[in-house]
């Protein structure tokens, strides 16, 4: 594998850490206990500079999407220049639902039921079926007065990638062949098979999520941080210290940290 950038060579630029978050999937509480973990390794050995990436899909199937939109919300109108937040295709999702309800669409078939119920909508009392078009948009109604104009700022304004130093972030990964800077929204979002099937190097080392793995995988072309949380209790985060990569493992025991293992 020539003509890129392989994992173990790979370095943030000089002076700044990078931190880069799996999927949250509506566990604010294991976002909340990583946040106040980063947070007390920057007051203790205080890098020159740093940015916190999180690589989307905030939303669905986990108990509290809300809690998770506000934290991000509220970590924005801190601190915008180091908070990065990536949009996610189920994020995107819940945008594409407020705009135009579809009963068939991503946010009611794969987890919007329980992102609506963190905001104190509950479809169940609205009644079934979703084919049900008078029950959909009373639904949606409630929905859309419920969610605060902050989240759904946040959701209009992420972005759908972020490159520093050798590292390129997004939500689901890359179309091989195309140049990182020309690389589709749609893909950046929902790519999976030809993405995770190519063995060579790109320019960068691409960090992502989107596709649940047993384990955080450090390939020598990728990183995938999405270690389902929403159901394993187990949100993965990378810190990135000039070439230095350490895994970081939140449970609602606290922060594991481990020595990232490049895998084939």
């Amino acid at each position: 594998m020539t003509g890129g950038v392989d994992l173990i060579s790979a370095r943030a630029p000089p002076g700044l850490r990078l931190y880069a978050v799996g999927d949250i999937h509506g566990r604010s509480d294991l976002l909340e206990i990583l946040h106040r973990h980063v947070a007390a390794e920057l007051e203790a050995d205080a890098p020159d500079d740093w940015r916190i990436v999180h690589l989307g899909d905030y939303t669905d199937r986990g108990p509290d999407s809300r809690g998770v939109l506000e934290l991000l919300a509220q970590a924005r109108a801190r601190d915008s220049q180091h908070h990065v937040m990536l949009a996610g295709n189920h994020d995107l999702g819940l945008l594409e639902f407020l705009a135009r309800p579809e009963p068939y669409g991503l946010f009611m078939t794969n987890g919007g039921i329980e992102t609506a119920a963190s905001y104190g909508v509950h479809w169940s009392r609205f009644g079934f079926p979703v084919e049900d078009a008078q029950a959909l948009g009373a639904f949606h109604a409630a929905l859309l007065a419920a969610v605060p104009p902050t989240h759904i700022d946040l959701l209009r304004t992420l972005s759908t990638s972020f490159a520093c130093g050798d590292f390129f972030f997004c939500h689901a990964g890359v179309r091989p062949g195309v140049a990182l800077e020309r690389q589709s929204p749609d893909d950046l979002v929902w790519i999976r098979g030809e993405f995770h099937n190519h063995a060579g190097l790109y320019p960068k080392v691409i960090v992502h999520g989107h596709t649940p793995v047993a384990a955080a995988e450090f390939r020598p072309n990728r990183i995938n941080l999405d270690t389902g949380a929403f159901r394993t209790g187990r949100l993965s985060a990378v810190r990135i210290d000039g070439t230095g990569k350490r895994l970081l493992t939140v449970t609602r025991e606290g922060v594991a940290q481990s020595s990232a293992v490049v895998t084939p």
